[in-house]
């Protein structure tokens, strides 16, 4: 699911950055080979000073525990691209058009790296093709199937998400948006987790309180995106 990105001067900000650590640490998804365990983001970002800052220090772990994919110099981090070359993402220190970038994970089946994007208004997640140096991005933190074909995406929230669950083929050297579930104002909080490669178990809080619900990717209830 998406989370605003906070401003840490006002009391809304700090708010908001409160409900990104319940996102991220409360999340209903499986801890993959480079992704941080719920405890460890816990710990890790419990006293950040806001979600950039939360970012930075995911990305200090990560680099470590994924020695050669990525490395920071300054306001610049550079990761590997593979089978050569380097991707550079740039900092913006800037008060209408700030940007920061931060190793997040390594999706190491689609060859791909995810990281944490934040701009003054929003949070983001930017995954990189690493053999094509292509880049997207997505409102929420994208989920890999377990056949390696497809993303789903959850961006559900209280306030401030477009209410959308989306799962988005993967394809060599591009990401399309296959299918499009909208949840509608109902939902306050949601989060998916596959189950084979054609289902997903959507856990949500609605207005009757948490409950589950599991969707085929065949089921009516998608909207079907034209593929090419």
């Amino acid at each position: 699911m998406a989370v605003p990105n906070p401003s840490v001067a006002s009391d809304v900000g700090m708010g908001a950055f409160r409900i990104l650590l319940a996102v991220l640490c409360c999340a209903a998804v499986p801890a993959l080979a480079g992704r941080l365990s719920a405890d460890e983001i816990a710990a890790a970002c419990s006293n950040a000073d806001g979600s950039a800052h939360c970012g930075r220090i995911i990305e200090q772990i990560q680099l470590k525990r994924l020695p050669g994919l990525a490395r920071r110099e300054g306001d610049r981090l550079m990761v590997s691209l593979y089978p050569s070359g380097t991707a550079t993402f740039t900092d913006v220190d800037d008060t209408v058009n700030g940007r920061s970038y931060s190793l997040w994970d390594s999706l190491d089946p689609i060859n791909a790296v995810v990281l944490y994007t934040t701009t003054n208004n929003t949070t983001l997640f930017t995954l990189l093709q690493r053999a094509t140096n292509r880049r997207f991005e997505f409102a929420a933190e994208p989920q890999l199937s377990p056949d390696r074909q497809r993303l789903i995406t959850v961006d559900v929230c209280a306030k401030g998400c477009g209410n959308e669950i989306a799962v988005w083929r993967i394809y060599k050297d591009d990401v399309r948006k296959e299918l499009a579930w909208s949840t509608g104002s109902s939902w306050s909080d949601a989060a998916a987790t596959w189950k084979g490669a054609d289902t997903v178990v959507i856990e949500y809080t609605g207005q009757q309180g948490d409950a589950s619900v599991e969707r085929k990717l065949s089921d009516s209830v998608w909207t079907r995106l034209p593929l090419p």
